[in-house]
């Protein structure tokens, strides 16, 4: 009797490491009020395209948003339950995991993919009937 050990790989096969600008907002306004984020934050994010560094070591991901007022600074593994927190300082827990080279990211008020598509980077977020898509660039 032969016995054989499968080892699942989890590491992204997508390497979203580097800094990036978004250039291109969609439905975002829309998105953030569904979300109920203030309208302050709506106003400040509808003008402001945010830089975002993604530090990727395997699983283990940092993932940070700078704009003029404020930078927020998150850190999650893979498939493991996390705190972040918004711009607007509400802190929420949900996990994120890999599928298909996509990172998703679920939670009971929202989801949200990022995948690389050729040299940009798509953050596609969905809460409730409400979808926003960000574009982003490397620089």
């Amino acid at each position: 009797m032969r016995t054989e050990i499968i080892l699942k790989q989890t590491t992204s096969a997508m390497d979203f490491s580097g800094t990036w600008k978004v250039y291109s907002d969609e439905n975002l306004e829309e998105f953030l009020k569904e979300m109920g984020a203030p309208q302050i934050v709506v106003k400040m994010r509808k003008d402001i395209k945010p830089v975002i560094v993604i530090e990727q070591n395997g699983n283990d991901f940092t993932y940070t948003v700078k704009t003029p007022s404020c930078t927020k600074v998150t850190s999650f593994t893979l498939g493991e339950e996390s705190e972040f927190t918004f711009m607007d300082g509400r802190k929420f827990k949900c996990s994120v995991r890999e599928e298909n080279g996509k990172l998703i990211t679920e939670s009971d008020k929202f989801t949200c993919v990022r995948e690389i598509q050729g040299e940009e980077l798509v953050e596609t977020m969905t809460a409730g009937s409400v979808t926003s898509i960000s574009r982003s660039r490397r620089v």
